[in-house]
């Protein structure tokens, strides 16, 4: 992989838009689900989180985040809600490619620009856990769609962040979320976030799995 070059300043902004583009994107789609309990799974600092504490559609929200840095973050910034009695926001310390029985039975999950940082051969564990085990009723994924990277001025092989572990072409996320969704009785369906470039696509890609029973 090639070494990251600082962005310059118009790339910048655009990953900036973007970025809030898609959470906004995510919380629109989780809302129109009807869902009331949600799992943000790879949580971050929590800003699809705060998104949704400000909705009251969402009455019950975990956040599962492996990182100790990023939960310290998200609990500042959602420090006023996690205080509240009872809370609505849960955050837990751990991975989605493990088990947990405490993250079964939730209406609607995200996982937003996270699958990404999984290391390929971990992909078969987050299967079981989160398909397998969690079974959320519908599951609103987000990746970096490879094609569009050029767009961005990104040397070929090169990744959008230093810690990605791959970037999926639009055929070969499908393939793998389409796999994913035929072993564990889901219903998946495609789309995409930010600006359509003809032949390339849209820079974000999403799979919107939908639990069959």
């Amino acid at each position: 992989m090639h070494e990251l070059k600082v962005p310059d300043n118009g790339m910048m902004t655009q990953m900036t838009s973007l970025h809030e583009e898609r959470l906004d994107f995510v919380l629109r789609t989780l809302k129109s689900t009807g869902a009331k309990r949600v799992l943000d799974l790879g949580c971050g600092s929590g800003s699809l989180l705060y998104r949704m504490l400000a909705d009251e559609q969402f009455e019950s929200i975990t956040g599962l985040e492996d990182s100790g840095v990023s939960l310290q973050q998200a609990r500042a910034v959602l420090a006023e809600y996690l205080r509240e009695e009872p809370p609505r926001i849960r955050l837990v310390r751990g991975s989605y490619a493990e088990s947990n029985p405490t993250l079964t039975g939730f209406d609607a999950a995200a996982m937003v620009e996270t699958i990404e940082h999984v290391q390929p051969e971990q992909l078969s564990r987050v299967e079981r856990a989160v398909f397998g085990e969690y079974r959320p009723g519908y599951l609103f994924m987000t990746t970096p769609n490879r094609e569009y990277n050029p767009l961005f001025d990104l040397a070929p092989g090169e990744f959008r962040e230093e810690d990605h572990k791959f970037e999926w072409d639009r055929p070969k996320f499908q393939r793998w979320a389409r796999g994913v969704a035929e072993r564990n009785s889901y219903d998946v369906r495609f789309g995409g976030i930010g600006d359509y470039v003809p032949d390339v696509g849209h820079p974000t890609q999403t799979a919107f799995f939908t639990r069959q029973d």
